[in-house]
């Protein structure tokens, strides 16, 4: 493991340890908290540094933006907002057949992955985190008193409690609760995202959001950068099966898109032909996991690895929640890890499993599989009451009562006058 990077706070000496596998968003997240609560958290992530740029995430509701506001980062999450990612859906002479505003995917404050990565993870190292990248977690071994943990690079060491942050497919899931068999779920389509060259004869502007082309069971859909006008960033979505490939073989993934997406028309082709130079392409199936359990003696769950989907449910703002919950039962009860994760588990399932049901929806909403049901979508969303509708409904289900935790004094970055006193809910401050 690394040391300990120069930072402003210091978790208490002797404080319990927490292993956290992860450094997307809900690890950074919950090792800022535990930092801020006088713990001491260490994150592991298997790639070599943080991952930047990717596709933008949002953040919905009072409750969201309070918690955000409580961590301290929503100032500098105002600061790197995209101010959200309009959508055009063109025919394949590329004119315009519906248009959704930037605030039908943006919600209230939309940012690139990541910036929010790299937000949490320099608030969480100046509160005393620790980081190790380029390295991953080969076994855990639950003592008496903690977890004895093997690596596959840093010796190993052993932690008081240890939180699997790492995603749909978590490595730590696998190892503590079984196989990503038993615990994720197809839902029918895949999605895949690229960066290319902005070269596409396309007035792809900063800010002027995406054109997406469909046929039946299929989204070729490209947008600017947020903030290189000369970079492009390309999304595409397929109906299929699940799939046997190497998760983990950029070549592979290619093929399959270029299989996928062969003959079709509009600019198509050219995003294929950008898959040869493409360095930082990210391929997944779209699905849900459910952990029928969100912990096991001392190993918790957090964010997808718990209750995830792939795309359209919600998972960012879910599992910043559910880092502020599950630091702050741990805070409250230090001694008594079981009780804590009990708490968290009961105050966030139902509010994440709600959000998880958009995970099922969103395939068959960028992709419907027949020309009558893209029909549909285009007449239905080009009516202003029901996409009014949509959205007044998905901020509404945001809303989410939770206790407030006050940080260890000598680790509050919050000056007390802005602190809330109450629930995180739509009624306190």
């Amino acid at each position: 493991m690394t040391a300990p990077a120069a930072h402003t706070d210091a978790p208490r000496p002797g404080a319990p340890t927490v292993l956290v596998s992860g450094a997307g968003v809900a690890g950074p997240a919950l090792a800022l908290r535990l930092a801020r609560h006088g713990l001491r958290p260490t994150v592991v992530e298997i790639a070599p540094a943080l991952r930047p740029g990717g596709q933008a995430v949002d953040f919905r509701g009072d409750t969201q933006l309070r918690v955000l506001r409580r961590m301290g980062i929503l100032d500098e999450l105002h600061r790197v907002r995209t101010g959200g990612s309009p959508m055009t859906f063109v025919d394949a002479d590329g004119r315009p057949l519906l248009h959704l505003p930037a605030e039908f995917a943006g919600g209230d404050i939309e940012v690139l992955r990541g910036d929010l990565s790299r937000v949490l993870h320099e608030a969480s190292i100046a509160a005393g985190a620790e980081y190790a990248f380029g390295d991953s977690v080969t076994s855990l071994t639950e003592t008496a008193t903690g977890v004895d943990v093997t690596f596959r690079h840093a010796p190993p060491r052993s932690f008081d409690l240890v939180v699997g942050a790492d995603g749909l497919h978590s490595n730590v899931r696998s190892l503590a609760f079984g196989p990503d068999a038993d615990h994720v779920t197809h839902l029918g389509h895949y999605a895949a995202t690229w960066s290319l060259s902005n070269h596409l004869d396309l007035d792809l502007r900063p800010g002027a959001g995406s054109l997406g082309h469909n046929t039946p069971g299929r989204l070729a859909s490209v947008a600017a950068d947020h903030t290189d006008p000369t970079r492009a960033r390309a999304f595409l979505v397929f109906a299929s099966p699940e799939l046997a490939y190497d998760r983990h073989d950029p070549e592979a993934h290619k093929r399959l898109l270029r299989r996928a997406f062969a003959g079709l028309p509009w600019k198509v082709d050219r995003l294929l032909d950008s898959l040869d130079t493409a360095d930082d392409l990210y391929l997944d199936s779209i699905s849900r996991a459910d952990a029928p359990a969100w912990s096991t003696g001392r190993i918790a769950l957090l964010g997808d690895a718990a209750c995830g989907a792939t795309i359209g449910g919600m998972g960012t703002g879910t599992a910043i929640l559910g880092a502020y919950v599950l630091a702050g039962e741990l805070s409250r009860s230090p001694g008594d890890h079981r009780g804590a994760f009990r708490r968290y588990e009961s105050l966030l399932r139902a509010y994440a499993q709600e959000r998880q049901k958009g995970g099922t929806r969103t395939g068959r909403f960028l992709a419907p599989s027949s020309k009558l049901g893209l029909r549909l979508r285009n007449t239905a969303l080009s009516r202003r009451r029901v996409l009014a509708w949509m959205l007044r409904t998905a901020k509404e289900g945001t809303t989410l009562a939770l206790p407030h935790y006050p940080d260890h004094p000598t680790n509050s970055a919050e000056p007390a006058a802005n602190r809330p006193c109450g629930s995180v809910n739509s009624s306190s401050t």
